[in-house]
């Protein structure tokens, strides 16, 4: 009875057209947006921020980027930690290399490193796709791996081959605390979440909908193969890109190639499918599961009073991770984002059935 749009007129372009056109809608965000950026900076513990919070945020944004790709454009990619470590150690080159450079610009300079590479290994898949045109991304994380590793320049020729970062500050006000650390990535993922929201509305957005539905349609339609596909690349490219600055300053302080692992794109990827694809929403439902449940099945022996090893807890926390993940894919295949579509809509006529 609460979630009704009835007597909500809409008068304009602008307010037919709005993100979100339902008023319970607005103020739900608000009220959300309100807990994140004043309750949580002062009712959140430090562990709070540092092992669930700001992770969550920055696998957010990431699954964000790859949503754009795979989601919206159905271009299959297995390199987006590739695009990540890219980002990272740019903007990391950026700094050392650059006196005074801010952080925000070695941030933005990073995703536009990514997006050269995203967009040079996006090039194939103008003649390939499917299972052939994921090997062909998977080629990028082998090659990041392998320069990262061997070629001593990218890491200024650090003998461990691990890199770190300090004194990080935006606009004179220092990122060391985990409140502040928490608050940044909270502005950047919120600013790339609304302009990816508004990018996916918009005409490049409906092209990638179109390529992704049926590609010789489109072309034939008028949408540009090229274009729309090498868009999707470099848009999702730049906001991974970003997303893995922030993982590497923000989060780790410290980091070697091995945190932008083939095992960091399989992570990303199942947070798409299971968040779901082609949403927005689903990017942020599937960090939040991503990053939730290990941590819920982990310490729910302790809870429950079940005495069992550490061993023994981390192999049941793989098995049961796993078998949810499937379970998942069985009921829902289009994600968490569908379930709470559907839950909406079933919200909109409740209690009539018609």
């Amino acid at each position: 009875m609460l979630y009704r749009e009835n007597g909500q007129f809409k008068t304009s372009y602008a307010a037919d057209q709005q993100i979100f056109p339902i008023l319970q809608d607005r103020w739900a965000i608000a009220l959300l947006l309100v807990v994140a950026f004043v309750v949580m900076p002062m009712v959140g513990s430090e562990y709070f921020f540092r092992a669930i919070l700001i992770p969550f945020l920055i696998l957010s944004l990431a699954a964000l980027g790859l949503n754009i790709l795979v989601g919206y454009c159905g271009q299959i990619s297995l390199g987006t930690g590739a695009f990540m470590a890219v980002g990272a150690y740019a903007a990391y080159n950026f700094m050392v290399r650059i006196d005074g450079m801010p952080l925000i610009a070695a941030m933005l300079l990073g995703g536009l490193c990514a997006t050269i590479i995203g967009v040079l290994f996006g090039i194939p898949s103008l003649r390939i796709k499917g299972l052939y045109l994921a090997v062909a991304t998977l080629a990028a994380q082998f090659f990041t791996d392998w320069a990262f590793l061997r070629i001593n320049w990218f890491t200024n020729y650090s003998t461990s081959g691990s890199v770190s970062v300090g004194n990080l500050s935006v606009f004179g006000i220092p990122i060391d605390s985990p409140v502040s650390k928490y608050l940044f990535c909270l502005v950047v993922v919120c600013v790339f979440a609304l302009l990816a929201k508004n990018l996916v509305r918009s005409a490049i957005g409906r092209q990638w909908m179109a390529i992704r539905d049926m590609d010789v349609a489109a072309a034939v339609i008028g949408i540009r193969p090229v274009y729309a596909k090498l868009t999707a690349f470099a848009v999702s490219s730049f906001i991974v890109g970003v997303a893995g600055v922030l993982w590497a300053f923000v989060y780790l302080g410290a980091w070697e190639p091995a945190a932008f692992s083939i095992d960091r794109s399989f992570q990303l990827l199942f947070m798409v499918i299971i968040g779901g694809l082609g949403s927005i929403s689903g990017a942020f439902l599937g960090a939040a599961f991503m990053v939730l449940l290990p941590i819920v099945l982990d310490q729910l022996p302790h809870w429950l009073g079940i005495p069992m090893s550490t061993a023994t807890i981390a192999h049941l926390v793989h098995i049961i991770f796993g078998a949810l993940i499937v379970f998942f894919l069985i009921v829902e295949p289009h994600g968490l984002a569908k379930l709470w579509s559907v839950g909406k809509q079933k919200l909109r006529l409740w209690p009539f059935p018609h």
